[in-house]
C-alpha cells in the first residue's frame, strides 16, 4: 500500500508498522469535531484539507474519566474533538479489496478509545484484514437525552449520539475504505461488552441498513427476556427515562437548557463516580451505566423482543458468544478475594461467594422458582455456594444466548454461529488466570497483554485459531476454514455451542433440567 491515500476530505499519509508490509493510518478525522452547537447532535460531515495530513499520531480520546495510562498503555490526550479512526492494511493496491473489521470498543458506554494497544491491527492485517478502530461519544457526551434536544433533532429523539457516531464511521468507511484496498461490499462490525451492545443496536438500525455484512458480539447477545439484559452493555433505555434522567442531570450541573449545557466547559461534564440507573429492576442489586443508547423510535425503532418477531432486524451474518468466567461466574481461585470486598461497577453482575449470598440471592430473583433453583444448584457450605452460583451463571449466559439465536433467526436468512469462550489467559502482574470479561480480545488481535513473554506456546496456538476463525469470518460469514476444528452453524434444536479456547468442540449449552427451569424462568419476565 502506497503511504499516501486521497480520501473524500483529503490526502493522508501513513506510516509503516514493525512489518514493513503493513501500514498504518492513525487519527484520521470520520466526522466534525462534536463541539460548541454541535454538541448533542448528529455527527457532521469532517471539513476538507488541503495538502496531505500526516496520519502518524492516534486522535484524542473522547472525554472520560481519567485513566492511567502506564496501566492501560493508552497515551492520547483527550478532547471533545475526538471523532478519528485508524486503519491498518497491507493492501498493496487499492484494486485488492481485502476483507474489512470495524471494531467497536467496550467501556460501559462511559470510558475506551480505539488506540488501546490491544486492538492493534497489524497481526490481523498481515493475514489479510483491513482493520479500522474509531472513537465514539461516551457518557453524557454520548447518550444524554432531554425533551428540547428531542424537540430540535427534528426526528423527535435524543440521547443516541455514540450510535450515530458509529453509523458515521461505517459511512466514511463505505465511502473511503476502497481506496485502503478494503472491499465496501464485505464490511464486518465487531465489538466486545458494550461495543457488543452497538453491535446489536446497530444489527436493529435501519440507519445502519447496509453499511455492514456481518457482526461479532463478543460479550453478549442476550435473549430479551433475560433479566440480565437490563443492566449488562446490551442494555437500553425508553426515551421518557432518557429524558427525565437527562432532565435531572442538567439541573444537577446547574444548567436548565440545552444552551446552557452546551456552554458548560467538556471537563464540567465528565462523571468520574461511575452514575447507575437506579430505576431499573433487574431483579438483584446490579444495575446498568445511566447513560447508555435509547429506544427512541429513530435510530433504534424498538427493543429486542419486538424488533426480532417481527424481523426488523438487518440481514447480516452473525458471531456471538459469552465467556467462562463472567456474567457472574469467577474460578475458584479468585473467591476467597472477593469475598473480602467486591466493587460493584455500573453494568457488572453481582458474584455470589458466600452461602448467604447464593441463597438471598436466588430468592430474590427467582421468587416462586427459588427452592427449584437452590436444588439445581445445591450449596450446603461458602465455597459449595461459589461453585454453584458460577455454574448458574454460565448456564444462564449459555441458554439466554441460545434462546437469542432462537428469536434472532426466526425472521432471517443469515447465518449464525455462536460460542463459549473457556481458556484462562495470564493476568498481568500475579493475578489468577481466568477466561474473564474481554480476555478473548487479546487472542483474536493476536496482542498479548504484557507482550509475547507472558503467552505460552499453548496461548499463542490457542491465538492462531481464534484468529483464523474470526479472520475466515470477516472474509466469508462462515468462520471455518482449512486446518481448523470444525465450528457448526447455530441449529435451534442442537442444543449446543461451540467451546474455543482450552478446547475446540461442540458442548451441551446445559444439562435438560437447567435448560428447562431458565426456559420456564425467561418465560416469566417482562420481554425487552
Amino acid at each position: 500500500m502506497r503511504h499516501v491515500v486521497a480520501t473524500e476530505a483529503g490526502s493522508v499519509e501513513g506510516v509503516p508498522c514493525r512489518d514493513r508490509t503493513v501500514t498504518v493510518f492513525r487519527g484520521i478525522p470520520y466526522a466534525a469535531a462534536p463541539v460548541g452547537e454541535l454538541r448533542w447532535r448528529p455527527p457532521r460531515q469532517p471539513p476538507r484539507w488541503e495538502g496531505i495530513r500526516r496520519a502518524d499520531r492516534f486522535g484524542p480520546m473522547c472525554p472520560q474519566a481519567p485513566t492511567d495510562a502506564a496501566a492501560t498503555g493508552v497515551d492520547v490526550p483527550m478532547s471533545e474533538d475526538c471523532l478519528s479512526l485508524n486503519i491498518w492494511t497491507g493492501a498493496a493496491a487499492s484494486a485488492e479489496r481485502r476483507p474489512v473489521l470495524v471494531w467497536i470498543y467496550g467501556g460501559g458506554f462511559r470510558e475506551g478509545t480505539g488506540a488501546h494497544p490491544r486492538y492493534d491491527g497489524e497481526n490481523l492485517a498481515r493475514e489479510g484484514t483491513v482493520v479500522v478502530t474509531f472513537n465514539y461519544r461516551l457518557g453524557a457526551f454520548g447518550f444524554l437525552a432531554t425533551a428540547e434536544l428531542s424537540e430540535e433533532s427534528g426526528h423527535g429523539s435524543s440521547g443516541n449520539y455514540g450510535l450515530l457516531d458509529c453509523v458515521a464511521a461505517l459511512r466514511w468507511v463505505r465511502d473511503n475504505i476502497a481506496r485502503f484496498g478494503g472491499d465496501p461490499d464485505r464490511v464486518t462490525i465487531a465489538g466486545q461488552s458494550a461495543g457488543a451492545g452497538m453491535v446489536n443496536f446497530l444489527a436493529m438500525s435501519p440507519l445502519a441498513k447496509g453499511m455492514f455484512h456481518r457482526a461479532v458480539a463478543q460479550s453478549h447477545a442476550r435473549y430479551g427476556r433475560d433479566p440480565e439484559l437490563r443492566y449488562l452493555c446490551t442494555s437500553y433505555r425508553l426515551s421518557a427515562d432518557a429524558e427525565a434522567a437527562g432532565e435531572r442531570y442538567a439541573r444537577a450541573h446547574g444548567a436548565h437548557t440545552a444552551n446552557a449545557l452546551r456552554n458548560l466547559h467538556w471537563s464540567k461534564l465528565i462523571d468520574g463516580h461511575q452514575p447507575v440507573d437506579t430505576l431499573v429492576d433487574t431483579g438483584g442489586t446490579a444495575g446498568p451505566p445511566l447513560f447508555r443508547p435509547v429506544v427512541d423510535g429513530w435510530a433504534i425503532p424498538t427493543g429486542y423482543d419486538e424488533t426480532y418477531a417481527k424481523g426488523l432486524q438487518n440481514e447480516v451474518d452473525y458471531l456471538t458468544g459469552n465467556n467462562l468466567d463472567e456474567g457472574g461466574a469467577v474460578p475458584e481461585d479468585m473467591v476467597a478475594g472477593l469475598r473480602s470486598g467486591q466493587r460493584l461497577r455500573p453494568g457488572s453482575p453481582p458474584v455470589h461467594v458466600t452461602l448467604e449470598q447464593h441463597r438471598s440471592a436466588a430468592r430474590r430473583k427467582f421468587g416462586p422458582l427459588a427452592e427449584e433453583f437452590l436444588r439445581l444448584y445445591p450449596a450446603a457450605t461458602d465455597d459449595e455456594a461459589a461453585r454453584a452460583s458460577s455454574r448458574a451463571a454460565r448456564d444462564n449466559s449459555r441458554v439466554s444466548t441460545h434462546l437469542w439465536g432462537v428469536d434472532w433467526g426466526r425472521q432471517t436468512v443469515s447465518r449464525l454461529h455462536t460460542y463459549f469462550w473457556t481458556h484462562r489467559a495470564p493476568a498481568p502482574g500475579s493475578g489468577p488466570r481466568r477466561a474473564g470479561h474481554g480476555s478473548e480480545i487479546d487472542y483474536v488481535f493476536q496482542n498479548p497483554a504484557g507482550k509475547s513473554a507472558s503467552w505460552t506456546e499453548e496461548d499463542h496456538e490457542i491465538a492462531r485459531t481464534l484468529s483464523s476463525y474470526w479472520t475466515n469470518f470477516v472474509a466469508t460469514g462462515d468462520p471455518n476454514g482449512s486446518g481448523l476444528p470444525r465450528w457448526p452453524a447455530f441449529s435451534p434444536d442442537a442444543g449446543s455451542v461451540m467451546e474455543i479456547g482450552e478446547h475446540f468442540r461442540t458442548i451441551p449449552v446445559s444439562d435438560p433440567a437447567r435448560t428447562n427451569f431458565w426456559i420456564r424462568f425467561f418465560a416469566t419476565q417482562q420481554a425487552w
